[in-house]
Parts: structure tokens; C-alpha cells; sequence
């Protein structure tokens, strides 16, 4: 089944300019059914969804999850350490396996880059990119600019600047996929260990000192140092990365301007940021998780083939 976005969602460097504006567009009907007394609308109905996570995942696939319920769509969710995977099946093998029982979706987070389109190309199935090692993060990219628009409207000409392990992240690559093709100026800002070698090919401006970045920005979008994907070697030690690159209150004093803070989540509290700036007014991380739900429940129905123009009438429970 494909809808407006197509048969998947595996990235947003193939999607166009409408098509992510028709994402966020559409999440914000769906936003509202969070605060309602029932959270639940049929439009999903008989549907079944699976989350297949290959890799640790607490706030994307509870998300994911709260999206499908949210939809009344039938939803399994795939242990992979207690599954067959652990014991050699392929990827293939699993996604075969789970279609023959005649499943509508597929939400896949693995560790190699490429695994959701691999997996897309060979199944019918709708499939959606949870995250795949560092290539894209699709809907935390969504989610980003959907918390972006909220705070400053239209996009065209902001400037984002990206904090922090550009290198390791898929949120960064989505993000700037995402935002450029908005009309948004962005960044990137981190040890020049961190960031790829050819991060200038992809548009983006990079500044070696926060205090620039800083100076420059609209918004700041602070990454997780993941430390689970280095090496020795990245940077010399948690505190001196603090102490040079970290986003302090002191730091955001000296702005000319009113930062928004954005943090994909989980944080590293006192090394990429400090807590009283996840914590003080201009950070809208708790945001960024509502507005994750809407936007994931936006992707389930459009790529279920539900008509945009239809989204309101969905979050009333008529579609």
C-alpha cells in the first residue's frame, strides 16, 4: 500500500520539500487527540504493525508504539535478543517470516546503515526507518521541525545550528536533509574529531567554537555524545568536552538573542548540556517527545494511504 509519502519512510534526503511539510501539517490534527480524555481514534483499525528493533531503544519505539495504539492499529513488538535473530536468522529471514503472517507495516531500528532500505526493496509491506546506524532518523528529523515551526512559524531563513557527535548521528543527517530543504540556514558545531569529513558537501556551515555557534544561531539542537559507538580517541575526556563544546547557561547569557534548545534525547546532563539549560525556558525537549507521537501517528496514516485533507476529520473518530 502506498499513500502520498509513498510506499516508505526510510530517510528524508528522498523526500521533497511538500512532502515534509504535508508530514508536519498533518501531525498537528493528530496532536490534539493526546489531550482528549479518549486517546483513541479507529482510523487504523485491523491493521497490524510490527517493531522490530535490532538496537536499545526506550523513547522511539514507546512512541511508535503509543502511536499505532493511538490509531487502533494491532501492534507486536519484536525482542530481538529473545528472538530467532539471536540464533543466525537473517534479516530477510525475519521480515519474510513476520509478512507471511500477513502484517501491514514494518518499523525497523538496526545498526547498519541501509537495513530499512534492504529490508523495504524485499518485502511489500509499508516500511519505516526508525533509525539505521548513521545514515537517517526520519521522524525524530520530523519532529525536530515540527517543534521548530511551532516556536518560529515559518522555517525559510532561520539558522540551526547542530551541537555536538555529528559523526555517529543519523538525527544530525535527517535534520539537515530536513531543514535545508525548508529554506532553514544550518550548522554544525562540534571537535573536528566528531564531524564527518565531508559534512561542507552537505550544505551546512561549520563552526569549531560553541561561542560562534551560539552567536550565529536561532536554535541550537544538542546531540547525545555516543559514547557506545567510540572508539578511544574522539575526544580527550567527558569534562574537557564540557568545558569547550559544552551548551552552559553561561554561554547562552552572553547570546544576542533568545536560543531555543533542542535535545533528541537521552541526555548526557553536565557533558553536552547542562541541567539548568535542559531545564530552563528555552528548551522545549518535552515538546519535542509530544510532538514525536503526532508525528509518527501523521506517518503511520499517510503512508496507510489516508488522505491528508482527511486528518481532521480522522482525529474526530470519523475516518
Amino acid at each position: 500500500m502506498a499513500g502520498p509519502l509513498g510506499k516508505d519512510l526510510l530517510g528524508l534526503a528522498p523526500l521533497t520539500a511538500e512532502q515534509i511539510r504535508l508530514v508536519l501539517d498533518t501531525a498537528v490534527p493528530f496532536r490534539e487527540i493526546s489531550e482528549r480524555q479518549i486517546k483513541k481514534v479507529p482510523t487504523l483499525r485491523g491493521m497490524t504493525i510490527v517493531n522490530l528493533f535490532f538496537e536499545a531503544s526506550t523513547r522511539t519505539r514507546i512512541s511508535f508504539e503509543f502511536a499505532e495504539k493511538r490509531l487502533s492499529a494491532d501492534t507486536v513488538n519484536v525482542a530481538v535478543a529473545g528472538s530467532s535473530v539471536s540464533k543466525g536468522e537473517t534479516l530477510v529471514d525475519t521480515a519474510r517470516n513476520l509478512e507471511a503472517m500477513k502484517i501491514d507495516m514494518v518499523v525497523i531500528r538496526h545498526p547498519a546503515s541501509g537495513a530499512a532500505q534492504f529490508l523495504a526493496e524485499r518485502i511489500e509491506s509499508n516500511v519505516i526507518n526508525a533509525g539505521d546506524g548513521t545514515n537517517e532518523h526520519p521522524t525524530q528529523g520530523l519532529l525536530d521541525m515540527l517543534t521548530l515551526r511551532d516556536r518560529f512559524g515559518d522555517l525559510a531563513g532561520k539558522r540551526i545550528c547542530i551541537v555536538g557527535d555529528v559523526l555517529h548521528s543519523r538525527v544530525a543527517r535527517s535534520n539537515i536533509w530536513g531543514l535545508t530543504k525548508l529554506g532553514a540556514e544550518v550548522a554544525v558545531c562540534g571537535p573536528r574529531s566528531l564531524l564527518p569529513n565531508a559534512i561542507g558537501e552537505m550544505g551546512v556551515t561549520v563552526f569549531n567554537r560553541i561561542e560562534e555557534a551560539i552567536e550565529w544561531a536561532d536554535a541550537l539542537n544538542v546531540l547525545r555524545l555516543q559514547l557506545e559507538r567510540m572508539e578511544a580517541g574522539y575526544i580527550p575526556s567527558l569534562r574537557e568536552y564540557n568545558r569547550v563544546f559544552g551548551v552552559t547557561r553561561a554561554r547562552l547569557d552572553r547570546a544576542p538573542r533568545d536560543i531555543c534548545i533542542l535535545h533528541p534525547g537521552p541526555m548526557n546532563r553536565g557533558v553536552e548540556i547542562d541541567s539548568d539549560v535542559a531545564d530552563g525556558p528555552h528548551a522545549v525537549i518535552l515538546a519535542q517527545v509530544t510532538n514525536g507521537l503526532a508525528i509518527r501517528m501523521a506517518v503511520l496514516y499517510l503512508l496507510a494511504g489516508g488522505k491528508p485533507e482527511l486528518a481532521e476529520a480522522a482525529k474526530k473518530g470519523a475516518a
